[in-house]
């Protein structure tokens, strides 16, 4: 998982880019391209889950494995350590990523 955009992530950004990078058991890139779903699935530090419709990164086809989204207002609503994974569903069969994990601060203003 790639975080871009900022160092440090904030309750209420907007435009923090979340990029997940779709690979196979052995470490091998997965071309989802052909995926009929791409989703980035986050857990809030309360336990409360979303999902997101995840893209392809500006340029991509998938070939690369990766697939992104992009926070909008009210995405990032709490303080603390969040969980994310991927998920991609085909016309063969449907999978997840690992689950990693990100910061996200409070504000003082």
């Amino acid at each position: 998982m790639a975080i871009t955009n900022n160092a440090q992530i904030q309750v209420g950004d907007i435009g923090t880019q979340l990029q997940i990078e779709v690979v196979d058991q052995d470490s091998v890139v997965v071309d989802i391209g052909p995926a009929t779903t791409k989703e980035i699935c986050l857990s809030k530090p309360s336990g409360t889950n979303v999902k997101f419709t995840a893209s392809f990164p500006s340029g991509g086809d998938g070939s690369d494995g990766l697939m992104e989204y992009i926070t909008e207002s009210g995405d990032l609503d709490e303080e603390g350590v969040w969980k994310i994974q991927g998920r991609v569903v085909f016309t063969t069969g449907e999978w997840r990523t690992g689950v990693d994990s990100f910061r996200v601060y409070d504000n003082i203003c």
